[in-house]
């Protein structure tokens, strides 16, 4: 119990806080490490806590590192490749030294056990970053490369404080540093391709594996299972960890079942968020062992504190430098396609939140270590330092320099295309499973697939517009109406199971087919955008996706500027305008009654459109159903 009552107690606060800062707006890993700090300070803490670093290197960066490793995209990584190396390898070896200096020269210690404080310090947390930067919704390039230099950092700077805490206490001659090297080298490539191997064979495992509860189970293991042999092996497991990570979830869709995939995201979702909010309360709660520590150091408190403020503003600085001159060099050498605006540099390089691994590193230096107390109680300003310094001001900052998130409207454009190509490949697949059928099939299923992949397109076109909120279109009437159905129906369900005429068994199959139902309509109804002030344009890289596009004008005089003179006609009501480029025809969408848009390409051929709603100005071509 004695165990049991505290790791419930941390829980359920973890579980207040992050609710309340939610609530309010604010950033829950900031106001844990506050209030982690305040308790440690209070009478019923013991005298000396400290959580064991094997504990948070073991226990919690393996899950974190896969979670956040199987949610990556393999094609953004490779995309923005330079940036990543530039800031998880060079950066973190560049912060490393240029604090070790400073280090060396402030506290008179061997210079391996400044570097290795320059490698606890280096990397940027991967959690505290990230949760920052959605909250505050910054680009999502941005966010992209800051979750990629997360992901590879640690391995770097974990290399780093181990191969400097050989060092210590030991000569550096020529053939230490060259073994130094061949174990850095060793680690990072070791360690990927440990990981390469574990997802080769989970991969082969998990195309057999068809049970979802299995399934899932094999996923909470793979963390382990590719991080221990690889520290065994004397590699980096972090770095095996992220590679299997990354590669399987690439291959999820093609290894996976579908129930599978749902399962394992909604689990991993429940554990991520109590790990990562629980590394920032355990860096609170530390704070009153560590201050009590450099109390009792040869240095003082008060010499160790102006040293960490120093320490601090080194951290904070050499960032900026090393990533505002690799935007220039990039710019210089012709990188433009893969290097981050002067306005995204800015806000990358004020992106250095420090996190638990910083601590954790801290309390591995070993007991020989000189001012071992001082180097600890340094990693905690810097920690605490960066979230408190960057964590509240990354905001301000992105404002300031007139960075956001993507419009939300781009989103369900871009959605929509999707969807779009989506359904015309099913409705094009069942043309030739029809052709190829010896008995027809009964017209109303025919018709009832049909109508069904038309209402998913429909839905996601719909979401665009600013239609009259008071007219409700198809797809709303059915899901308001499908809603209402499926509440009766489980009503009924749950009437008969009080009465308890049927098996729980059954009861629970059909309960489970009522809530995936209901949950694919709220999904679709929650994410409703609000409509910016800025014009909708179709997003960059797509604005010429074929030769129909490319000739075509960007708008073309309405023949009818009120509205679907065919609606009127036929006394119909519209959901939303389409602009015919051709001849410049208004007509109404197809989740319209009349689907006056598409009848008219279907009788003159003119192949491209444009919305012809307020603030948008994105094509479509009809032909080759394609965005431009």
């Amino acid at each position: 119990m004695h165990i049991a009552l505290p790791a419930l107690a941390l829980v359920v606060a973890v579980i207040v806080v992050a609710t309340i800062a939610r609530r309010v707006g604010l950033s829950a890993p900031l106001l844990l490490t506050a209030i982690g700090a305040l308790v440690s300070f209070a009478p019923f803490m013991p005298s000396h806590f400290q959580v064991d670093s094997e504990v948070v290197l073991l226990g919690f960066l393996p899950p974190l590192l896969f979670s956040a490793a199987s949610s990556t995209s393999l094609i953004d990584l490779r995309r923005d490749r330079r940036q990543i190396i530039g800031l998880s390898v060079l950066l973190v070896l560049f912060t490393a030294f240029g604090v070790g200096l400073v280090a060396w020269w402030l506290l008179d210690v061997p210079f391996a056990a400044a570097v290795a404080l320059g490698g606890i310090v280096a990397p940027p947390d991967a959690v505290a970053a990230t949760a920052v930067a959605r909250r505050i919704g910054l680009p999502r390039r941005v966010v992209s490369i800051l979750e990629g230099e997360s992901l590879f950092n640690d391995a770097t700077a974990l290399v780093t404080v181990n191969t400097a805490k050989g060092l210590i206490g030991g000569a550096a001659g020529a053939a230490t540093i060259v073994t130094a090297g061949r174990d850095f080298l060793w680690a990072s490539f070791g360690g990927a391709a440990i990981g390469f191997v574990v997802f080769l064979v989970l991969a082969r495992v998990r195309r057999h594996v068809t049970d979802t509860v299995t399934s899932v189970a094999i996923s909470f293991a793979t963390p382990w299972l590719a991080y221990l042999p690889a520290e065994e092996a004397g590699a980096s497991g972090v770095i095996a960890v992220v590679v299997c990570g990354v590669l399987l979830g690439h291959k999820a869709p093609v290894i996976q079942t579908a129930q599978s995939r749902v399962s394992e995201r909604l689990n991993w979702a429940s554990v991520t968020f109590l790990l990562e909010n629980l590394v920032f309360l355990l860096i609170g709660l530390q704070v009153h062992t560590i201050v009590h520590g450099v109390e009792q150091g040869s240095l003082g408190l008060g010499r160790t504190f102006a040293i960490s403020l120093i320490v601090l503003l080194t951290v904070m600085v050499l960032r900026p430098i090393w990533i505002l001159s690799l935007a220039l060099v990039s710019r210089l050498s012709g990188w433009t396609s893969s290097a981050l605006l002067p306005r995204e540099s800015v806000i990358a390089s004020w992106a250095g939140m420090r996190g638990v691994v910083t601590l954790a590193a801290a309390f591995l230096l070993p007991d020989r270590t000189p001012e071992r107390e001082a180097l600890i109680f340094i990693a905690l300003v810097v920690t605490v330092g960066t979230l408190v310094l960057q964590g509240f001001s990354l905001g301000s900052l992105a404002r300031m320099l007139n960075l956001h998130g993507p419009d939300p409207r781009e989103d369900a454009l871009q959605t929509a295309q999707l969807m779009q190509a989506a359904v015309t490949a099913g409705t094009r697949k069942l043309e030739e499973e029809l052709a190829s059928q010896d008995a027809p099939v009964p017209e109303e299923i025919v018709t009832a697939l049909r109508d069904q992949a038309a209402r998913r397109a429909n839905l996601a076109w719909e979401r665009l517009g600013s239609n009259d909120p008071d007219v409700e279109s198809p797809a709303e009437s059915y899901r308001r109406l499908r809603s209402a159905m499926l509440d009766a129906e489980r009503r009924k369900v749950l009437a008969m199971r009080d009465r308890g005429i049927m098996d729980h068994e059954v009861l629970t199959a059909v309960m489970d087919d009522l809530d995936v139902e209901e949950s694919m309509i709220t999904r679709m109804s929650n994410g409703e955008n609000e409509i910016q002030d800025r014009l909708l344009l179709t997003p960059e890289i797509r604005q010429f996706g074929c030769n129909h596009l490319n000739d075509a004008p960007m708008t073309a005089d309405p023949i009818t500027p009120e509205g679907c003179p065919d609606c009127v006609r036929e006394g119909t009501q519209s959901v939303h305008l389409r602009l015919c480029l051709t001849c410049g025809n208004v007509g109404c969408c197809d989740s319209s009654v009349g689907m006056h848009a598409t009848r008219h390409y279907e009788q003159t051929g003119h192949p491209v459109m444009r919305s012809f709603e307020p603030g948008e100005a994105w094509r479509w071509c009809y032909p080759d159903s394609l965005l431009g």
